[in-house]
């Protein structure tokens, strides 16, 4: 009954099309209850954003905002894939590179850095935008 970001990853896996109503209604779900400032948190439980016993708070994901891009796209909602895209590497530092996560109050990268698998995010996120915009095949 909790969301969690990895729900985005159903689409591209093959579970539910981003286009079936179940899937439309958890990116909805997900875009409206587990972000901060449009980016995307693991996830929230009863006890609070990222509430997992471990000390200190958590950014938001810059891979899980990816899914949250890819799975837009995939929906057909390009342009606000495309948003959301734009917003994400405008974090990135002057060598383009991006961390594991986002401090969206601070505008900082927070985690390991650079992030290897936010890296691989953007990628597929470009992809699945060039996709849907029938750019590649």
């Amino acid at each position: 009954d909790e969301l969690d970001a990895a729900q985005l990853l159903m689409p591209m896996f093959g579970f539910l099309p981003a286009t079936d109503p179940r899937m439309r209604s958890t990116i909805e779900a997900i875009a409206s209850d587990l972000t901060e400032d449009g980016l995307v948190l693991r996830y929230r439980n009863q006890k609070g954003m990222n509430a997992d016993g471990l000390s200190g708070e958590e950014g938001t994901f810059v891979i899980c905002s990816f899914w949250l891009v890819s799975a837009l796209a995939k929906a057909g909602e390009v342009d606000r894939a495309e948003a959301l895209f734009d917003k994400l590497v405008s974090y990135a530092n002057d060598l383009g590179l991006l961390a594991e996560e986002i401090d969206t109050g601070a505008g900082e990268l927070l985690g390991n850095f650079p992030q290897a698998f936010s890296h691989i995010g953007l990628i597929t996120a470009a992809w699945e935008i060039d996709k849907a915009r029938g750019r590649v095949s």
